[in-house]
């Protein structure tokens, strides 16, 4: 017998038709002889309407109010999903975040998970048989008793939190697609759904574009080593189909050079031109943006003939770009640059795989590639397991269709 998570998104449990459907998931574990927990999120488009009623209420509202209110969503939908397992003949009970309890870090709207103690659900597992429907996104702060949140995804962090705190074999993340794909199967059509990727392509992946998981979830799995699936809500409960496992590297036999091909259309491009080229001049920039909550991500410098100036080009999230203009704009005389210019017409193109560690000239391929194809590269970054090119939003598309045939992901 297996202790198993089961997380359940916005859009499986927007009615209570689905809400039922997705009991019917749990309905199988439990059947099967498993001691399951439940994790769920908020009913599909119920937080928005609560953050726009705080907006409403005070355009500058208290967060900790803010907090006590958006966790609302999610005690309804464990309440609801309590019910239907009942009627199904199921003993469950719901939880809220401070009942477990799920000790988090103070920071309202964005807090971090400190520690859940699983010991009374582990207990109700053995002594009722119970089903325990935990409600995510949410915790409590010890110190002052007062509700946190974890930012939007948070359920998914909840979710892996609770299945290593539990002990779990496995989570089940169970969303509106049946796993993860090798890229968008909206823009390549050939896409293939992934029978195993790794924690650390994961983690690339989430980061780089891909909206299955939550960057922080897929963190919480690797540190813990909890084994995810990834499965879809609306798949037929009694066959339902074998999704994606998110696992360590040495519990994949045979791995391929690239795994996945992501993209993220929300960036900016900011260059500045002829900069003093001495000692301090990237801290003069970095370091206000860095104050500013402002993340930085591809830096490319470039010297002069000269060797006087430089040039510095690097991206930022597309949101903040007219911020980070008038950030710099206000430091010209402190920077000592001749010209701010940018972009939010561009998008980054990421190739992801494991495979890269051993493989040599893959990436210069895909810059091949893509000359072949006319796409120029404005901006490359690399690390050990994924290459990521910055080009003109135009060309994202036939950039992606493009590398995704290079490195057989057609064929996968």
């Amino acid at each position: 017998m297996s202790r198993l998570v089961l997380k359940f998104g916005g859009t499986s449990v927007a009615t209570i038709d689905r809400i039922r459907n997705s009991a019917r998931h749990v309905k199988r574990e439990v059947d099967a002889g498993h001691d399951v927990a439940v994790v769920v999120s908020a009913m599909s488009g119920k937080t928005n309407e609560l953050v726009g009623w705080c907006a409403e209420a005070a355009p500058l509202h208290d967060a900790r109010e803010y907090d006590a209110i958006v966790a609302s969503g999610e005690l309804v939908t464990a309440g609801l999903m309590a019910i239907v397992l009942q009627e199904m003949g199921v003993q469950a009970r719901s939880w809220q975040g401070w009942q477990i309890p799920i000790l988090t870090s103070d920071a309202h709207g964005a807090a971090r998970i400190q520690s859940i103690d699983g010991g009374e659900i582990v207990r109700r597992f053995s002594e009722r048989n119970e089903v325990a429907v935990i409600a995510g996104f949410q915790g409590l702060h010890e110190a002052t008793g007062r509700v946190t949140t974890l930012g939007r995804g948070g359920s998914d962090t909840s979710a892996v939190a609770v299945a290593a705190a539990l002990g779990a074999d496995r989570c089940d993340i169970y969303t509106d697609v049946d796993g993860v794909y090798t890229t968008d199967p909206r823009v390549v059509p050939k896409a293939k759904r992934l029978d195993r990727v790794t924690f650390e392509e994961m983690l690339e992946m989430a980061s780089l574009g891909a909206k299955v998981l939550q960057v922080r979830s897929v963190e919480v799995a690797m540190n813990h080593n909890v084994k995810v699936f990834v499965r879809s809500s609306f798949d037929d409960p009694s066959h339902p189909k074998p999704g994606t496992l998110i696992c360590a590297e040495e519990d994949i036999m045979e791995q391929q050079v690239v795994t996945g091909i992501a993209f993220a259309k929300d960036e900016a491009q900011i260059t500045l031109r002829r900069i003093a080229d001495k000692p301090g001049v990237a801290a003069a920039i970095f370091v206000p943006l860095a104050e500013a909550g402002i993340n930085v991500d591809m830096i490319i410098q470039v010297v002069s003939d000269d060797a006087a100036t430089t040039d510095m080009t690097f991206t930022v999230p597309g949101a903040d770009f007219e911020r980070t203009k008038a950030l710099l704009s206000e430091r010209r005389e402190e920077i000592g640059y001749g010209v701010l210019q940018g972009t939010d017409d561009v998008v980054k193109v990421s190739a992801i795989g494991i495979g890269m560690r051993s493989h040599a000239g893959v990436a210069a391929r895909a810059f091949r590639a893509l000359s072949d194809k006319g796409i120029n590269i404005r901006a490359i970054t690399t690390s050990e397991i994924k290459f990521s090119v910055l080009i003109d939003a135009a060309y994202t598309e036939l950039a992606v269709r493009t590398l995704h045939t290079l490195y057989g992901l057609d064929k996968a």
